[in-house]
């Protein structure tokens, strides 16, 4: 196990980590220290548990309007999906179609150069 050293509102606290992961709590405690400071800025030093508290209901809120964002866009995708379902259904109807027009122009082709009079050739030559 490892240990790191953050600073919180000027304060230094050694914490212990897994090897590996001192950058990552260094940049969490970084952030955590932001709204720590800009609280004290507003309402002054009322005591590290208070601005700690209060630094943490911040967080805990931040973190629940991403988990918000995150199922807003997980419901959006699935909209997507599904439109995009249907869109490629479209797409299939549609060249279907365009395959029966297609045919159905060929056979009239086919029967055009026959000439008139002269019965369509079942054997395709």
């Amino acid at each position: 196990m490892s240990k790191v050293t953050i600073s919180l509102n000027g304060r230094p606290f050694t914490i212990g980590c897994e090897e590996g992961q001192q950058a990552y709590l260094r940049e969490l405690a970084s952030h955590l220290d932001t709204h720590v400071r800009g609280l004290a800025d507003r309402v002054g030093q009322i005591g590290d548990l208070r601005l700690l508290l209060m630094a943490a209901l911040i967080v805990a809120d931040e973190l629940k309007e991403a988990q918000g964002r995150e199922e807003a866009m997980g419901d959006e995708i699935t909209d997507l999906k599904g439109r995009l379902s249907q869109s490629e259904a479209r797409r299939r109807a549609d060249r279907a179609r365009a395959a029966e027009a297609i045919i159905a122009a060929a056979e009239r082709l086919e029967t055009l150069a026959d000439g008139p009079g002269e019965p369509p050739s079942g054997d395709g030559a």
